[in-house]
């Protein structure tokens, strides 16, 4: 009998993947299991040497069907992503995303079909490691500028952590409209146009808060 697994990650021990659970049941997805790696890196961590993401690769069989918020869950590396993605499928495996209803399966046989897949699959995996490396970038910014403050001035504390803005940040990429992300992160409109006006501004100050 096929199953409906949900695959979670949440890069710090702190953070919980209650959100990611959430998020898929108000979608209407009906979950068998729920799969997760905490505290783990999805940069330099491939899925198939993750804890959890080792459980994942042993349990899915043809006509499964694995659910992620969006493919940065699986990894924020372009390669290992596509590669992943690309595995799943040739085991029969269906794999869908919270984030815009994505649906990515090896049924389809008509090339121009595949072509149009592929570029989609890659195209989400280049946007994945590149949101990555801007994130790894702001918090260099974030670390430097807490040095060089002699006050150790953090200003404001922001509304949202860590998980929220890369939650706010992953939905922007995808296209999603302002007011869809209000209601799947619980912030006001007004914090999420601050952070889409200005996302660098935002990373540093969580990195001060963190």
């Amino acid at each position: 009998m096929s199953q409906t697994i949900l695959y979670a990650r949440v890069s710090t021990t702190e953070q919980t993947i209650d959100h990611q659970t959430a998020q898929a049941e108000t979608a209407g997805f009906q979950i068998d299991e729920v799969v997760a790696d905490h505290g783990v890196s999805g940069v330099s961590t491939r899925l198939a040497d993750r804890p959890e993401g080792k459980r994942l690769y042993d349990k899915l069989r043809k006509g499964d069907v694995l659910v992620v918020r969006w493919v940065d869950r699986l990894g924020r590396n372009y390669q290992d992503v596509t590669d992943t993605i690309r595995e799943f499928m040739r085991r029969g495996v269906v794999i869908r995303t919270v984030i815009n209803n994505m649906t990515f399966e090896g049924a389809a046989t008509d090339p121009m079909q595949e072509a149009v897949r592929d570029a989609l699959i890659a195209f989400m995996a280049a946007t994945a490691q590149a949101q990555a490396e801007a994130t790894r970038e702001a918090q260099r910014a974030g670390i430097e500028a807490a040095k060089g403050d002699a006050r150790r001035y953090r200003g404001k504390k922001p509304s949202y952590d860590r998980a929220a803005l890369e939650t706010v940040l992953s939905m922007v990429a995808e296209g999603a409209g302002t007011t869809a992300i209000s209601k799947a992160t619980g912030l006001t409109r007004q914090t999420v146009l601050r952070v889409k006006g200005d996302p660098l501004t935002a990373q540093i100050a969580v990195e001060k808060w963190s």
